[in-house]
């Protein structure tokens, strides 16, 4: 079911449920650009934008971590045109991370395989990660390269490799354990996932996470999702009546 933004209907921030942990899948950047007759490029670019508003916001009203779907594995296939820019873009919200982001109490941990990146951006990763290491606020999880497919099968050999090495046994193997070989290891798993654009798909976005998550979706391209959106995503969740499989 999608929402659409329902202007003076909203109650205040301080009212609402606060989720411990929000996953976003931002989308809708590409089809933004094309209603304006703009370059995918410039969709990109308001929608790295708006990110950083979003992330402040989440912050703001107590979010403790949120996880924010960047590049995923399957985006590689894109025109290398459209993979550079996104590059780009990447490498200027790192050196701005580093220049003014680290005012805010938020701590930068990336998902992903990184090593498919230039040097560079690798460097400028491990950069920020560190530099923000002491943060003791909100945790952003920034997923670039990511899928959850691919985390699922990089948890599994690891594990495998701890069998291998005597670490392990095949029989201490459960979802407790399993988890511990996320990227997300020692995070609470999300409690809601929202998604602008109007797609109503995880696309391979936190498969193991998103068990018993709440999703929302939006008929809001994500450049044009606001903080009064997020809120209603807020207000739509504190309305849900989460049973776990129970009764």
């Amino acid at each position: 079911m999608l929402f659409r933004k329902k202007k003076g209907t909203l109650p205040k921030t301080e009212e609402l449920k606060i989720p411990a942990h929000v996953g976003i899948i931002m989308d809708g950047n590409g089809r933004w650009a094309k209603q304006r007759r703009l370059p995918r490029s410039a969709g990109h670019k308001a929608g790295a934008n708006n990110f950083r508003t979003i992330t402040r916001y989440a912050s703001k009203v107590g979010v403790k971590y949120l996880t924010i779907y960047a590049f995923s594995t399957e985006n590689w296939s894109r025109p290398a045109e459209e993979v550079s820019g996104l590059m780009t873009l990447f490498k200027e919200y790192l050196e701005e991370a580093l220049r003014d982001f680290m005012e805010e109490n938020i701590r930068v941990r990336f998902i992903g395989d990184i090593s498919a990146f230039s040097p560079e951006l690798q460097a400028l990763i491990h950069e920020v990660e560190e530099a923000s290491a002491g943060k003791t606020g909100m945790v952003l999880n920034l997923a670039m390269n990511y899928g959850g497919r691919a985390e699922l099968v990089r948890a599994a050999r690891r594990f495998a490799e701890d069998v291998k090495a005597g670490e392990k046994a095949p029989a201490d193997l459960s979802e407790e354990e399993l988890s511990r070989y996320l990227y997300t290891a020692g995070q609470p798993d999300p409690d809601l996932i929202i998604r602008p654009s109007g797609e109503q798909r995880l696309s391979n976005f936190l498969l193991w996470q998103s068990a018993y998550a709440e999703f929302v979706y939006f008929d809001i391209l994500w450049p044009d999702f606001r903080p009064d959106d997020f809120d209603e995503a807020l207000r739509i969740y504190s309305h849900r009546q989460r049973r776990f499989g129970n009764v």
